[in-house]
């Protein structure tokens, strides 16, 4: 099964994009399972590198990286990227700068769609 998730909230102040990925690591955990995650508008702040976060507090980043150990594909979107200043370099292991080209590809290629 393929499965593409697409986030849009800020990685902090709203646990939408959280449950997101809380379910993307859920779904990757199964056998013969793909998950691609593709984080647009304020979740493009989702793969930014080098987060800190309270102790006991959960880490998007964190969260991502674990996605992309799982073999999990994360896509950001290039545009919302320069909307925001944030550079390639700058972003989380695993996280790859993106385009709506690759999303239609994702979604054309996907089982389920699921939108945070």
């Amino acid at each position: 099964m393929n499965y593409l998730i697409i986030l849009n909230d800020p990685p902090y102040g709203s646990e939408r994009s959280y449950n997101g990925l809380r379910l993307a690591n859920s779904l990757a955990k199964g056998e013969r399972t793909s998950v691609s995650v593709f984080l647009m508008g304020d979740a493009a702040a989702c793969a930014a590198a080098g987060q800190i976060t309270p102790n006991g507090y959960y880490s998007i980043e964190r969260m991502l990286k674990i996605l992309a150990s799982k073999g999990g594909k994360i896509g950001v979107c290039g545009t919302c990227m320069d909307a925001r200043g944030l550079k390639p370099e700058a972003l989380a292991n695993g996280a790859q700068r993106s385009s709506l080209e690759e999303l239609t590809g994702w979604t054309r290629e996907a089982d389920k769609v699921i939108v945070f």
